[in-house]
């Protein structure tokens, strides 16, 4: 198991679930060093005092709050753990709502709740039942990192999950982002959705971060004192050009169905501007009355060339 990030417990009404929290991410990313370029010495960041100039060990360094330009309040680790708060070794619950209520845009980081120790066996597993049972998640407090923040559990695969989550101040309205209001056919609609559909998949297990792979390739090479590999092709839309919607999103419901093995034949491509259309004269059907008038001609002329 990973290392615990904090410890503590659940407080649900009386009950009370000691746990433990474990990242339930980690981190793949390539991190790179200050280096000097010159002789690849490594830069460090030194900490210096702006009063007296001297470089700071860790060890003397502390939080302090300004109130005003030239004076700032200490402020210690120890005070901040022993702050009156319930939250402050506990994750409170506060409330249960429906899952599909919560505003993902709110959710932040993740972790795992594991249980501390056999007694917290128990009232985990009622914990996680009440929740598999009501589909509904909870709301809960916690203080963590000098701060309290609002947090929400949720069940996957039989562990509880904290989710920290933004205040609601924290989010900011949408409203001035949004473009202004287009008109938008009910056949674009029709395109978009299929468009979704062709590409929709069962699960998300088969992306990968194809920038890291890309990077560890150049990081390779330049290590093995190989030639980069060549850089890919541009394949975005030029900036400032007009595209015609319905060809693009008909376009992109072909190549989604011929990516899932179908021949994309049902694919059809809608102008946007309609072409004008010639209208031709269909030719008069010959009636009775007209063919009696044609072998009414052919027996007098044959007639005449009888007499003659």
């Amino acid at each position: 198991m990973p290392r615990p990030l904090w410890t503590g417990a659940i407080s649900f009404g009386l009950v009370t679930i000691p746990v433990k929290i474990v990242s339930a991410t980690e981190d793949h990313d390539v991190h790179f060093h200050r280096v000097h370029l010159e002789d690849m010495g490594r830069v460090r960041t030194r900490k210096i005092c702006d009063l007296d100039g001297e470089v700071v060990s860790q060890e003397e360094i502390g939080k302090g709050y300004e109130i005003a330009p030239d004076q700032t309040v200490p402020v210690t680790d120890d005070e901040l753990r022993q702050m009156p708060l319930p939250t402050a070794k506990a994750i409170e619950i506060a409330a249960f709502v429906d899952a599909g209520t919560v505003d993902p845009v709110r959710i932040s980081d993740s972790y795992y709740l594991a249980a501390d120790g056999q007694v917290a066996a128990k009232p985990y597993t009622l914990l996680r039942k009440a929740l598999e049972r009501s589909s509904k998640v909870a709301v809960a407090k916690f203080a963590w990192h000098g701060r309290e923040r609002l947090g929400l559990l949720r069940i996957k695969e039989g562990a509880l999950v904290l989710h920290s989550m933004k205040w609601p101040d924290e989010i900011r309205d949408p409203q001035e982002l949004a473009p202004r209001e287009v008109e938008v056919s009910e056949e674009e609609i029709g395109q978009a959705l299929q468009l979704a559909e062709g590409m929709t998949i069962e699960d998300l297990s088969g992306f990968h971060d194809e920038y890291r792979e890309a990077l560890e390739d150049i990081i390779a090479a330049k290590a093995e004192g190989k030639p980069l590999p060549a850089p890919a092709e541009d394949g975005k839309q030029e900036k400032g050009k007009v595209v015609d919607l319905m060809a693009a999103l008909n376009a992109s419901v072909k190549a989604a169905k011929e990516s899932r093995g179908e021949d994309g034949q049902d694919a059809t491509v809608h102008e946007m501007r309609p072409s004008k259309k010639t209208t031709r004269k269909a030719p008069a059907k010959k009636t009775a009355a007209s063919k009696k008038s044609a072998a009414s001609k052919k027996k007098t002329a044959a007639k005449k060339r009888s007499a003659s």
